[in-house]
């Protein structure tokens, strides 16, 4: 499927941003809002220990001013999230419409995030931790590193804040239901050809502290760097995709990650999901075989093909380009906890982080070989 979005690559973001774009985020933050700030995620334990002479009445509203702010802190956070997911949806027709099919089948408040992913520059800030920065000052904790030598990329991911209701409790769909983990790559460009440097650094160059808005660019659909040329774009391309994807989405959503065990239908088994979408029509990624599993068999992962985008170069040429893609997942109870009733299973009874063999394939989703593949 192709669809037509100029507008959303009609600004690009550097330096300061106008506070007219926090709009279409909430009309009812600002954008000092959007700078790094920490906020209390997890409640105060230390109250108490405020004062020895401290009252209970004293006590009792410091506890309820925490839980003020850390209800603002997640609203915003939500909020921001939202903006990512609406542009996403937006720009990428075959994502929307298989949660649209999913929901029509299975409980709609139950088709919950497993993780978000973003794709960045590892050049001059302008990698993990630019996007990173925002998660981790709204209590995300990183995790561990996945290298992919071939493709000559590094990732983290990170977990949700702890102290929330982020694993069973939350109710909701989408960026409303349980907060998902965040999965960050970045491109080693130092290890790519001088050629490929340059022209990765050219554009840098221009989007200047642009990195300090990853989080924003994201959230509006918008590059932080001045658009392309499609000859610079054809030239990564050659050498990696993963640059020339990078180049023209910038920290767009990469993709979300249906938890297909949260489900509550028969597609609770992602074979059954796998099988369901492809009775659909929806073309599957079939690189290293449309289901990935991990070495202990506990991780099983698969996604749609990435939809495309007409992109209108700096040049003047309008060509179509890889966009977004939706995976899914199902993480299956870890042997220690295999005696659990079904209703006792929780989140963290459940295989948790990555694997770089089942990642390595999942990026394959935007590839030209994947984007151009027959169906069947």
């Amino acid at each position: 499927m192709t669809t037509k979005m100029p507008s959303l690559y009609s600004t690009t973001m550097t330096g300061k941003m106008p506070s007219l774009y926090l709009s279409t985020i909430n009309p009812h933050f600002s954008i000092i809002s959007l700078k790094k700030k920490s906020f209390p995620v997890t409640g105060s334990r230390n109250l108490c220990t405020t004062t020895a002479h401290a009252s209970r009445f004293e006590v009792d509203r410091q506890i309820s001013r925490s839980q003020g702010h850390e209800e603002e802190s997640l609203s915003l956070m939500r909020s921001v999230l939202g903006s990512m997911e609406r542009v996403y949806l937006k720009r990428n027709p075959t994502a929307k419409a298989t949660l649209d099919l999913v929901k029509s089948v299975d409980d709609a408040d139950h088709v919950c995030y497993d993780h978000l992913a973003f794709r960045t520059f590892g050049v001059k800030g302008h990698g993990i931790e630019s996007m990173a920065s925002f998660f981790l000052d709204y209590g995300y904790k990183q995790q561990e590193e996945l290298r992919f030598p071939a493709k000559k990329l590094k990732a983290l991911w990170f977990s949700p804040p702890s102290g929330l209701p982020h694993e069973d409790a939350a109710t909701g769909s989408g960026v409303n239901g349980p907060l998902p983990r965040i999965f960050i790559s970045e491109l080693l460009v130092d290890q790519l050809s001088p050629q490929a440097q340059e022209i990765i650094e050219k554009y840098i160059e221009t989007s200047g502290s642009g990195y300090k808005h990853a989080t924003l660019a994201s959230a509006l659909g918008s590059l932080t760097w001045k658009k392309p040329l499609f000859s610079d774009f054809q030239q990564l391309a050659k050498e990696s995709e993963y640059a020339a994807w990078t180049l023209v989405n910038g920290y767009a959503l990469n993709h979300v990650t249906i938890s297909t065990h949260r489900l509550k239908t028969h597609l609770t088994n992602i074979r059954a999901l796998n099988q369901f979408l492809q009775e659909n029509e929806f073309k599957l990624n079939s690189e290293g075989g449309v289901l990935k599993v991990s070495p202990d068999g506990l991780l099983l992962q698969s996604s749609t093909v990435a939809d495309s985008i007409s992109f209108k170069f700096s040049d003047g040429f309008t060509e179509s380009v890889p966009c977004s893609y939706i995976e899914f997942a199902e993480r299956l109870v870890l042997p220690q906890h295999k005696n659990l009733r079904k209703e006792e299973v929780k989140e963290f009874h459940r295989r948790d982080g990555f694997e770089v063999g089942n990642a390595d394939k999942i990026f394959e989703s935007t590839s030209k070989e994947q984007l151009t593949r027959r169906t069947g």
